[in-house]
């Protein structure tokens, strides 16, 4: 099994504003993180590596904070490049399964980081199967 760890628990209280890393949260099973305004919605929770958000800020040269890339988990040490839908993932006390890659084309980017978008093709979006805390050092594993 591949691990790594959080490195940011990440919300915006509603649509529209920069995501805050506030350190921990609770994933809430078919709901997401609760006090994020994306909760509740068919991608109930975002996952991003912070390598990958650390590259493309590099090549911006500008500094790089999770939730940066408007994602709710940002993940250190798990290579998620080859996770497929229907995956499932533990996140600190919750599992997640994973939903979808990326976004459509057409839908918008909620991004506040100058350069690219990186959620629309590389975002995980999973739905939440088992409710738990979720906070920064807790460990992450792809279990299927």
């Amino acid at each position: 099994m591949s691990t790594g760890k959080v490195i940011g628990v990440n919300l915006s209280a509603r649509r529209g504003i920069k995501k805050i890393n506030v350190g921990s949260g609770y994933l809430l099973a078919d709901y997401g993180l609760q006090g994020d305004a994306h909760a509740g919605t068919s991608r109930q929770v975002s996952v991003f590596m912070a390598e990958r958000a650390e590259e493309m800020a590099e090549a911006l040269g500008l500094p790089f904070q999770p939730g940066d890339f408007a994602e709710n988990i940002t993940v250190q040490g798990i290579n998620l490049e080859g996770v497929g839908v229907g995956a499932r993932l533990l996140v600190g006390e919750a599992m997640v399964e994973v939903t979808q890659i990326g976004k459509q084309e057409d839908e918008p980017s909620s991004l506040f980081f100058p350069g690219p978008a990186p959620l629309k093709t590389e975002g995980i979006y999973c739905r939440v199967i088992k409710s738990g805390w979720v906070k920064t050092g807790d460990r992450v594993t792809i279990i299927t």
